[in-house]
């Protein structure tokens, strides 16, 4: 259990603090920066599966027509949300980012209802009605919805359905969705490099190393987390998931100097309480889990 909370911890910290690393790349597109993370993943995950000997699950994949499609799927949501989160640091937007990412446990437990057949409580439903309120009371305060806020909570909510159904673990299904997005990686480095607009090559030094770094930086908190997943009960897991978007909002604030003005700060303290119910609400279900 112990080791667990601590894996567990380690990766949500470290996501946390990815805007750390995308700040230091703001002379990079937020595109380019997400081809180079998935090469360079690509490339890690080789390396990690090579040294542990894990080739197994490749052969029985390539038979199922339908795996393939649904992980072509989850790497084509994944990229989206990189890129928009990307945009998001690098853009002054932090703090509707960490929104995205308060809202996003929410959206999974709809999309379980849609297309899962799961039926949430009846704290659930309340917990999933004051945030969606909010939103739109958001929406209606600054005059526009939330879109970045809300591409991400979709697109992350969709890869976690789609991972959630899906037969391979984490690092097996990381790698296979980096290979399926690796001929438009290549074919779009390939592109910029013809038309002399290859940001990795016009790139100093020090960021031609972050984005190279990209592949330990993303696949290192993801193999954490997949090892505290298997110690840990779902329901601390999903408690503590609230640390990245936590840190996220911290960094925004008080480092990168973003504003919250009331009507945000309001909307967010709303979004929390339902949050906080929600989650209290399971963890008293759990507490027998927990307790063992």
């Amino acid at each position: 259990m112990q080791a667990g909370m601590l894996y567990a911890f380690a990766s949500y910290a470290l996501w946390g603090l990815f805007p750390v690393y995308f700040k230091a790349l703001q002379d990079i597109p937020p595109v380019d920066i997400v081809m180079h993370r998935m090469l360079w993943s690509f490339l890690f995950l080789l390396v990690v599966l090579a040294f542990r000997r894990q080739w197994d699950w490749i052969v029985p994949v390539l038979r199922q027509p339908r795996v393939i499609g649904g992980f072509t799927a989850s790497a084509l949501l994944l990229a989206t949300n990189w890129v928009t989160y990307v945009w998001a640091c690098n853009n002054d937007h932090l703090v509707d980012a960490s929104l995205g990412y308060f809202i996003s446990p929410l959206v999974s437990v709809g999309l379980g209802f849609m297309f899962l057949g799961e039926r949430p409580r009846f704290i659930q439903w309340l917990s999933i009605i004051v945030a969606a309120s909010t939103v739109v009371w958001l929406s209606w305060q600054t005059g526009h919805p939330p879109w970045i806020s809300l591409a991400l909570a979709a697109s992350f909510g969709g890869y976690g359905l789609l991972r959630k159904t899906a037969s391979l673990g984490a690092l097996p299904g990381l790698a296979l969705e980096t290979a399926l997005v690796l001929p438009l990686t290549l074919a779009y480095l390939f592109y910029s490099t013809l038309h002399g607009q290859n940001s990795f090559m016009a790139a100093s030094s020090s960021s031609r190393w972050l984005l190279a770094a990209a592949g330990p930086i993303t696949s290192i908190p993801l193999l954490l987390f997949a090892a505290g997943a298997r110690r840990i009960p779902l329901s601390l897991l999903g408690l503590l998931q609230y640390i990245t978007p936590t840190i996220q909002l911290l960094l925004g604030v008080l480092i990168y100097k973003e504003q919250l003005d009331g009507d945000k700060m309001l909307g967010f303290a709303v979004i929390w309480s339902a949050l906080a119910l929600y989650t209290a609400e399971g963890l008293w279900r759990a507490r027998p889990s927990i307790r063992k």
